[in-house]
């Protein structure tokens, strides 16, 4: 069982939470408030996705990257973490 099963209620419950926090911004601004208001939101939503996509990083590279390094495609899975991790610093 892949980590994203195993934790699939905590994952999707955190991305509720945050889908949450994206309606008050987008309601922050209707409401004309305040943009240092509205910045700290959107830092806050932020570190919580970074906090979710770490998570299943972390899950990655235990599972399925360790699993295919045993297996000998090493070389294959390293290639593909290194861009998804080119994409997740950008």
């Amino acid at each position: 069982m892949s980590y994203v099963e195993r934790n699939k209620e905590d994952l999707l419950s955190r991305l509720k939470k945050i889908e949450g926090q994206i309606r008050g911004i987008q309601k922050m601004i209707e409401e004309d408030r305040y943009c240092v208001d509205i910045l700290l939101q959107i830092s806050a939503t932020r570190a919580a996705l970074q906090k979710v996509a770490l998570s299943l990083l972390r899950s990655h590279t235990r599972g399925c990257v360790a699993r295919a390094i045993r297996q000998n495609r090493g070389d294959e899975v390293i290639d593909e973490l290194m861009q998804v991790l080119d994409q997740f610093t950008r």
